[in-house]
């Protein structure tokens, strides 16, 4: 077994490593870019060995800078994690020629998968189910629009070097062929430096299925069952489960078998998945195969109670694999949700900013939170904005699902938007408890899973309305001690103590009127009265309103405050009662960059007639396309970037003429 490993990556994955590395008594090096110098993954490693700017093709990307951090620290074995170098033939080819364990399989078995049209070829060879569709050499666009023409639409283009859905383009009809390809070529080779694309036949509701599968260097191979990642935004996973509900043994059988033989066919060593489509008659087609661990292993982790990074430390070592076929059973049934620092409300864009406050629920046999980041850390712009994976467990999937469901709603996070109230929709949704599962769901149920949110405003109120009362009273008593004749801001001879003030609960502008009483307050508010009291401790609040109790967190997010209950999160901050005019915001604002980026296309030319909606430019932040639109008709007089321009968020990106505007 290794005396020291270096992982090249940071991180959740990184930390997740560093974990096992450390039970098994495997010293740990870490690598860190710029903006990660005091990033959790450094501080749990043993070692850790800067690697350049925070931009990720001069650091976590830069191959030679990872062998130099080995050969400083003696390192005898590099871990890759997911994502950056981790199906990398080129760099795994390198390791292996300077005497560097890859921990992952041998370079020919990436370079094989690495190319999704050679691994189709090799698929078929192996008698694994393919989707119908063209992966040819010829990449014409007459070519790639014939096969389409053929096989009819939908179809969708994938990049043949692509990953997390990168690359890739749903084509529902002949006319938008064009413009698709377009974009799936730009992506593509933004990605992966390479926009090669293959034309597959898209299936209508299918689920995604992925397996498990590991294989040794004694020519042992096993799966470890399957997962259900059909829960999908923009190709990228949210909410995965293992086992996939509705698979009977027969099919599992099946589908294990087949991603052995895909995996069998490239000589296949360490952990790896093959992932295929389900249709609804339970025929399966490959998709592809991720020659690496998967972000979501801990369900199948949870389920098979293995660990897989031991798993894959041990082969590497060039041990056998830990158990036979026949030794892996399934226990019960685990979820995994993707908490993202990410707006569901604007086309889930990346979101960046400060972890003012992060409690995550507590860990048990039940629950379990893969996390890189603390509070106080930033979300940058540089790498994926995942803030963690919660993961739950219990014996059964309805058991397991409510775990998911109140472990969501204990998660606290403040300073950045968050994806927490969208996966707790979609984990309540009756179609997803009942699993009624397709890679359309969110698509399907779009109008109730961003459904404005109905809170309860008749206790959220009175509780954000109580702390501040509460927050204030402690501050009046420390600065002035507490009597009648110094608490003069609302303390009148013979009249009731009363108070005016506003709140913004949720952008919503309230007039409350406060009447302080010997025990407590009288609030009233739009024609309803509560009376509440209670007591405050640092972020802990425990109210009684109208004789009922209740107890809430509420953390300081720099612009207001957060509040916290065990059904609901709110964001509220006090205003001065006369708010003044709005200001007139239609200025062309959304002609601004929506956060930093880079500009990767400008789509028309400088004092073009465009129509309102279409496509004017298009920049590229936190692995995301965003695409800047026209407001109106009207004209495009200049762009004030040219494309690779880094450009600050929020900066006016063209100057445009609405035709309302013309002379």
């Amino acid at each position: 077994m290794f005396n020291k490993i270096l992982i090249a990556n940071r991180g959740e994955i990184a930390c997740r490593i560093i974990k096992t590395a450390t039970a098994m008594g495997i010293k740990t090096v870490a690598v860190y870019s710029d903006a990660d110098t005091a990033a959790r993954h450094v501080d749990m490693a043993d070692e850790a060995v800067h690697i350049g700017a925070a931009a990720a093709r001069e650091s976590y990307l830069c191959g030679d800078k990872i062998l130099a951090a080995v050969r400083q620290t003696g390192a005898q074995a590099i871990h890759p994690g997911y994502g950056f170098l981790s199906e990398n033939a080129d760099f795994c080819q390198l390791c292996t020629e300077q005497g560097i364990v890859f921990i992952g399989p041998p370079a020919s078995a990436i370079a094989a998968m690495g190319s999704k049209s050679a691994a189709k070829t090799i698929m078929e060879q192996a008698a694994v189910p393919l989707i119908p569709g063209y992966h040819g050499d010829n990449q014409s666009r007459d070519t790639l629009k014939q096969a389409a023409d053929k096989m009819g639409y939908p179809v969708l283009l994938k990049a043949t070097a692509g990953g997390g859905g990168k690359g890739m383009r749903q084509i529902w009809q002949a006319e938008e062929f064009d413009e698709g390809l377009q974009a799936a070529k730009r992506e593509a080779l933004g990605a992966f430096g390479d926009d090669r694309m293959l034309v597959e036949k898209y299936l209508l509701k299918p689920r995604h299925i992925e397996i498990q599968v590991f294989c040794d260097s004694y020519g042992n191979g096993v799966y470890l069952f399957e997962r259900d990642c059909s829960l999908q935004r923009r190709h990228q996973k949210v909410i995965e489960e293992a086992p996939a509900p509705n698979i009977d043994g027969e099919l599992r059988q099946k589908m294990g078998e087949s991603a052995l033989r895909a995996a069998q066919a490239i000589d296949y060593q360490g952990a790896g998945t093959v992932e295929f489509l389900l249709d609804g008659n339970n025929q399966f087609y490959f998709m592809e195969m991720n020659t690496r661990l998967q972000v979501e292993h801990p369900v199948t982790e949870f389920i098979s109670g293995q660990d897989l990074v031991e798993w894959q430390l041990r082969v590497a070592a060039g041990e056998p694999l830990p158990l036979t076929q026949e030794q892996l059973s399934i226990s019960g049934h685990a979820f995994e949700a993707r908490v993202y620092a990410e707006d569901t409300e604007h086309d889930f864009l990346p979101a960046t900013g400060t972890l003012v406050h992060l409690s995550p629920p507590a860990e048990s046999t039940h629950v379990r939170v893969d996390t890189g980041v603390r509070q106080g850390d930033e979300v940058s712009i540089y790498y994926d904005p995942m803030i963690a994976k919660l993961v739950v467990w219990d014996e059964n999937r309805d058991r397991a699902l409510q775990r998911l469901s109140k472990a969501l709603r204990d998660y606290q996070i403040a300073g950045v938007t968050t994806n927490l109230d969208f996966l707790h929709r979609l984990a309540t949704h009756p179609a997803f408890c009942q699993a009624e599962l397709d890679t359309g769901f969110i698509e399907q149920h779009q109008a109730e899973l961003f459904a404005p949110t109905t809170l309860p405003l008749q206790q959220a109120l009175p509780l954000a309305a109580l702390f501040l009362l509460l927050q204030q009273a402690a501050h009046q008593v420390a600065q002035q001690g507490d009597s009648a004749w110094t608490y003069r801001p609302y303390w009148r001879l013979n009249q009731p103590r009363q108070q005016h003030f506003d709140l913004l609960l949720a952008q919503e502008h309230y007039s409350l009127v406060i009447e302080h009483q010997t025990n407590g307050y009288q609030i009233q508010c739009q024609g309803v009265s509560s009376t509440v009291n209670g007591q405050l401790n640092g972020q802990s609040l425990v109210a009684d309103i109208n004789g009922h109790r209740l107890r809430a967190t509420v953390a300081d997010n720099g612009d207001g405050y957060s509040l916290y209950t065990a059904d609901y999160a709110i964001n509220f901050q006090p205003v001065a009662v006369d708010l003044g005019e709005a200001e007139d915001t239609t200025d062309g604002s959304n002609l601004a960059a929506p956060m930093n980026g880079t500009i990767v296309a400008l789509l028309v030319e400088p004092n073009a007639v465009v129509s309102q909606g279409d496509a004017l430019l298009v920049m590229e932040a936190m692995k995301m396309e965003h695409t800047i639109t026209a407001p109106a008709d009207g004209v495009v007089k200049e762009f004030f970037f040219q494309v690779g321009d880094l450009v600050d968020g929020s900066a006016l990106l063209l100057d445009f003429l609405a035709s309302e505007s013309f002379p």
